[in-house]
């Protein structure tokens, strides 16, 4: 295994990334992702390898974040009003209805339809539906493309 260190250099953005979409405070999300690492410090002899040092780390980073919510409830879940640029996803969910984008997806059928619930509902990055997937991170992103293509047709042909 590599030096607590090298684990640092190497994931301390991935976990500050993770921690900040969960709190969008800069601040807050340092502060967390400093004591992330100390927990992992604490408990590295645990760490089995059944799983990658980044996933680890995250759950590790969720339950820390958890710790601070019942210490502080002021520390809510995200603000669903905080003005942030939407993603093209997010611009493609509020162009048509949730209902009628699961109705959609639904038709897809087979991997095309994992890809676009893992990225559209899920919030996964392309490297993480090809980690599920067992594929690339390219063909997630292919995948995702031509999913987003082919939903855009339907709707389309169906006058919305």
């Amino acid at each position: 295994m590599l030096s607590m260190d090298e684990v640092y250099r190497t994931h301390a953005q991935t976990v500050y990334r993770y921690l900040f979409s969960l709190t969008r405070d800069a601040g807050l999300s340092e502060e967390l992702t400093q004591e992330t690492f100390y927990q992992a410090v604490r408990s590295v002899n645990r760490f089995d390898e059944s799983c990658k040092v980044s996933t680890w780390l995250c759950a590790i980073a969720k339950n820390v974040l958890s710790q601070e919510r019942r210490k502080h409830p002021s520390v809510n879940e995200l603000d669903e009003t905080a003005v942030t640029a939407p993603a093209p996803e997010e611009q493609m969910l509020a162009q048509i209805g949730q209902v009628e984008l699961l109705r959609q997806l639904h038709l897809l059928g087979g991997e095309m339809r994992e890809v676009m619930y893992l990225r559209l509902l899920g919030g996964a990055s392309f490297a993480e539906i090809g980690e599920i997937l067992g594929r690339t991170e390219n063909w997630a992103r292919v995948t995702y493309y031509r999913g987003k293509e082919r939903l855009k047709k339907e709707l389309k042909s169906d006058g919305k």
